[in-house]
């Protein structure tokens, strides 16, 4: 049993960064889906169908959820579709070196991702001087 990931997003985010990582990898090893929120959006009427894409990648060992944008809608749906039953850790700030750290380490726990995750996200950040 691997953890799935699902990537939470406002519209393009998402589904880019899973299109560059599945061609930078080739093959994704944990099973990853992307569920975008349209600016418009009723997060009301969108929880189902996130509960729906949360599901579809959990292989019973929880999901990791990666948002954007802290405190935005998708993040706020992140937090709703949290508390319906599936084992769900939470991070924000999805970049493609969060996506990819992750994906390095497909044999992690559920409880060990969130921190994978966060040191992606710090490791990719250069300050390039040249």
């Amino acid at each position: 049993m691997a953890v799935g990931v699902l990537l939470i997003t406002h519209p393009g985010i998402g589904t880019a960064l899973l299109a560059v990582a599945q061609r930078l990898l080739a093959r994704l090893p944990l099973k990853t889906a992307a569920f975008e929120v349209p600016f418009d959006a009723d997060p009301d009427a969108l929880l189902p169908a996130a509960s729906a894409a949360l599901r579809s990648v959990d292989g019973d060992a929880g999901v990791l959820v990666l948002t954007d944008l802290y405190g935005a809608t998708p993040s706020n749906l992140a937090a709703r579709v949290a508390r319906l039953g599936t084992p769900v850790r939470r991070v924000s700030g999805l970049s493609l070196p969060m996506l990819l750290r992750v994906m390095n380490y497909p044999e992690l726990g559920l409880q060990e991702m969130p921190a994978v995750a966060a040191a992606g996200a710090r490791i990719g950040v250069i300050h390039d001087d040249a």
